[in-house]
């Protein structure tokens, strides 16, 4: 766990009193944390920082802390309430204070069980933030032509955020590829369906070797790729080198999205794994059904998967994918991080449709009338899929950036 306790206490109750009821409330919560106390040296430095508020008459004791707290984090401000001694009051009036400043913040309060999942969610979040705060994203190539939507404000991202994204020219990319030696695909070419596979799988692996060199040069936590210029450029895909790079924790999507990295990101951040990328081919408006497709996905989402040729070019190597079915989530930011959209659905059977991208997935919505976002105001065309159900989570780690 990261979770540390700093507390709030008036002079006017007894300590002894305050301690002991202080040991009850956090034993009931059945949770592991750092017990700080009334130092607040180091607020910030862990993932979750809450406030306990043992008594009431504390609410000036808090004003004054504020510039200091707020010097040391940009969490929102979470309050814990026991309730007893007039702390919910207080908390109320603190919570209140925060509010006509402009300030974020929180009270946690209630059953037992309620507080208890209401931090273990708040942790994940701040481990999220924790794990993203300094990382550095590569643009190799601008965003595809065709993404008119789809760029990112660079300051705005790294001022909330603290990720780092930087711009790196497609050219070197390509140079990297030249000076990669043809590397031996033996285990690859087993699973190989054809000999145009076959042909094409060296270069794909090679693509791969690049990259990796790419991001160990500009030391980065992941890209996202001008893919197609590969097409011309080396007559193969990017589709094998994002695979296997995502299932190893690095982020890596296509067309030089960046939203659609940024998502990534976030939802590697809080599920551990990337996310497939796609985008919907087909929606039914009335029953919330929609058909997803892309030519790759991460290695480490699927049971199986085959290989096939790039759709839209019919050349490189394409990625046939099949995840398991059940509960997913649908998850996209814009370039600002000014809103997003996470609903859950229920990935029904994957498909192999020979007139589409090869990965192919078939969505449910559990709320029908979402799809209308799609057809009204969407956030570009690629959104992420993640298994299980996480609409909650995205949604508590997006509203500290969304104003």
């Amino acid at each position: 766990m990261d979770i540390s306790i700093y507390t709030l206490t008036s002079q006017l109750h007894d300590e002894k009193a305050v301690d002991a009821a202080t040991a009850e409330f956090l034993g009931s919560l059945n949770i592991k944390f750092d017990f700080i106390g009334s130092d607040f040296t180091n607020y910030g430095d862990h993932a979750l920082n809450l406030i306990y508020v043992r008594t009431g008459g504390t609410e000036g004791i808090f004003k004054k802390l504020l510039p200091q707290i707020q010097a040391q984090s940009k969490q929102p401000i979470y309050l814990l309430t026991s309730g007893k001694s007039n702390s919910l009051a207080a908390s109320m009036e603190i919570l209140s204070y925060l509010r006509l400043n402009n300030i974020k913040g929180e009270i946690l309060h209630g059953e037992t069980e309620y507080i208890a999942e209401r931090i273990n969610i708040l942790e994940k979040v701040g481990l999220a933030r924790k794990q993203l705060d300094g990382c550095r994203l590569g643009v190799v190539g601008e965003p595809s032509d065709w993404l008119i939507s789809s760029n990112a404000d660079y300051e705005t991202v790294k001022a909330k955020t603290g990720i780092e994204i930087i711009n790196i020219p497609i050219q070197e990319l390509l140079d990297t590829i030249m000076s990669i030696p043809t590397p031996n695909t033996e285990e690859l070419l087993a699973m190989s369906p054809n000999e145009n596979i076959s042909k094409a799988l060296p270069m794909a692996e090679q693509i791969y070797l690049a990259l990796k060199t790419i991001i160990k040069k500009y030391a980065l936590s992941g890209f996202t790729l001008r893919c197609f210029d590969l097409l011309t450029a080396v007559k193969n895909t990017g589709c094998l080198a994002l695979a296997k790079f995502n299932s190893e924790g690095i982020i890596a999507t296509c067309e030089g999205d960046v939203p659609a990295m940024l998502s990534m990101a976030i939802t590697n951040s809080l599920a551990s794994v990337s996310g497939f990328q796609a985008n919907p081919a087909h929606i039914n408006p009335t029953s919330g059904e929609m058909l997803f497709a892309h030519c790759t996905i991460p290695f480490n989402m699927i049971e199986r998967f085959e290989f096939d040729t790039h759709f839209e070019s019919g050349i490189g190597v394409g990625i046939r994918g099949y995840m398991k079915n059940g509960p997913v989530t649908i998850f996209k930011v814009s370039g600002n991080l000014s809103r997003h959209f996470a609903e859950e659905g229920e990935l029904v059977c994957s498909q192999a449709k020979p007139n589409l991208c090869r990965t192919q997935q078939v969505i449910q919505l559990d709320k029908a009338d979402k799809a209308n976002y799609f057809l009204t105001n969407p956030i570009g065309n690629h959104h992420i899929i993640v298994p299980g159900k996480m609409k909650s989570l995205f949604d508590e780690f997006m509203n500290t950036y969304e104003q």
